[in-house]
């Protein structure tokens, strides 16, 4: 049976730095997925550094209330909002998340390939809290008590933010139905 965060955690506090090995190898797609999408992909790497050093530092301040998880996301949710801060945020493509056309045709392929990378283009025109609380509800699918720990907001303004990030995403892809089909 699999070693719960708990476990690990309490493991890691005792001095075992193994323990603690295991919760960066557990969580680091996620730790690294969200701050990529926020910081961009040439930051995510160091965000990510960033987010488990932070964390192995407050391991301490985790009361197991609410899943491990959630507290080391809101840790590099926050590294990430650092090292945007007074820059253009370059969001890490969405290749890896969305699934290629249903056809298996280089045309199609080409055609998917293409429509990843226009709509990464119209994510990155989206403000980086509106950014987040997408992403992390629609590509990284956290529920919204998640999101609202995650990013240190109150559960309606997840909810709020979250319908104007998908209204306003939905409006800028409908200036080209062409390209997105999108009904008017």
């Amino acid at each position: 049976m699999a070693t719960s965060d708990e476990e690990l955690v309490r493991a890691a506090l005792s001095g075992d730095l193994q323990a603690f090995e295991r919760l960066v190898d557990r969580h680091r797609d996620v730790v690294l997925r969200v701050p990529a999408r926020i910081a961009g992909d040439d930051d995510a790497e160091d965000v990510a550094q960033d987010a488990f050093l932070r964390a192995y530092h407050r391991l301490a301040r985790w009361r197991g209330e609410g899943a491990f998880r959630t507290w080391l996301l809101h840790i590099a949710h926050n590294s990430a909002l650092d090292a945007v801060a007074g820059r253009r945020v370059e969001p890490m493509p969405l290749e890896e998340k969305l699934p290629d056309a249903p056809e298996r045709t280089p045309a199609a392929r080409l055609e998917a390939a293409e429509r990843r990378r226009r709509l990464d283009i119209k994510l990155k025109g989206l403000s980086p809290t509106h950014r987040t609380v997408l992403v992390l509800r629609d590509v990284e699918g956290l529920s919204y008590d998640e999101i609202a720990a995650v990013a240190d907001m109150p559960l309606g303004s997840v909810k709020g933010r979250l319908h104007r990030a998908r209204a306003e995403l939905i409006e800028v892809l409908r200036r080209n139905t062409y390209d997105w089909e999108l009904p008017r």
